[in-house]
């Protein structure tokens, strides 16, 4: 096995224990989905207005391969939020460019509420879990504050393990990823992390520094999640981008429903829609069900 595949193995194997052991006895990642489907749905007047409050069960129309479900249950506001960090560490945040992410994470964790919990990957050449899913928010803290900038940049595997923390509890999952240059040192590809994000109930949200990455890999991830990508100018737009991604999130609605008349595996197309409105509904396209192993590279398997 390289090196590199045992770092990854190593730091991904710690994630994995680490959320495991605070959830108890959750049912693993990729389980079949057989019971209620959950799908976040954030709702707008327009694109990128303001989020229309107040809606419930009856206002919501959910169509799974087409076939019109009875929604059961919309929360809003009601379940505490898990926040994960994935951060870029390389060697090109230093200075300024790491003081403006410590102060964003921050300001993030100091907006979150006593139940909210949060979760700290941090990712250079190698994937290290700084801190699990906690609602002591000044451990979080206190690790974001103890990184420092080296090495290349494995954003891919990052994405995978912050997904893994995430899933592993029962409450709403926001992956916050940011990044400020190009994928150098990941041993997943893309395929693997999109179709993992494709079975997670995780939604996605990316921040990346303009003209300094490649959109595609963000683009798909958060739009197969339901989230969204932004491209910011500098890295001191941080902590404002930060604090609107969650003050998003939590207007956003867990609208909830058990399929009936479809197949019980397999893609399942999701079409989320308001009735009598001409809103503008930001959900994930759809999910995968049925039993699969997390995504590996058969190297990690030698």
């Amino acid at each position: 096995m390289s090196a590199r595949a045992t770092r990854l193995e190593a730091a991904l194997g710690l994630a994995l224990s680490v959320s495991a052991a605070s959830a108890g006895a959750q049912q693993p990642m990729f389980s079949t989905r057989i019971e209620a489907i959950r799908v976040d749905v954030l709702v707008t007047d327009r694109e990128n207005g303001p989020a229309l409050l107040g809606l419930g069960p009856a206002d919501f129309e959910v169509l799974d391969n087409g076939v019109l479900q009875q929604v059961e249950l919309v929360s809003f506001e009601e379940i505490p939020l898990n926040v994960i960090f994935a951060l870029d560490l390389s060697e090109s945040v230093e200075g300024e460019r790491l003081e403006h992410l410590q102060r964003a994470g921050s300001a993030l964790l100091a907006a979150l509420q006593k139940d909210d919990q949060a979760a700290l990957v941090a990712f250079s050449h190698v994937v290290n879990l700084g801190s699990g899913l906690t609602n002591d928010h000044a451990k979080v803290r206190r690790a974001l504050f103890d990184t420092f900038p080296t090495g290349d940049t494995g954003l891919i595997d990052a994405t995978f393990a912050g997904m893994m923390i995430g899933e592993s509890d029962v409450g709403r999952g926001l992956l916050i990823v940011f990044s400020d240059g190009l994928d150098t040192a990941s041993w997943l590809t893309a395929d693997q992390v999109l179709d993992a994000a494709r079975r997670s109930d995780i939604v996605v949200y990316g921040v990346a520094v303009q003209s300094r990455v490649k959109p595609e890999f963000f683009r798909e991830l958060t739009s197969a999640t339901g989230g969204r990508f932004y491209e910011i100018e500098k890295t001191s737009d941080l902590d404002k981008t930060f604090l609107e991604v969650l003050e998003e999130f939590r207007h956003r609605y867990l609208v909830s429903y058990t399929p009936r008349g479809v197949e019980p595996t397999g893609w399942h197309r999701l079409t989320v829609g308001v009735k009598g409105r001409r809103a503008t509904v930001r959900a994930r396209p759809g999910y995968l069900a049925g039993s699969v192993p997390a995504p590996q590279d058969p190297a990690l398997r030698e």
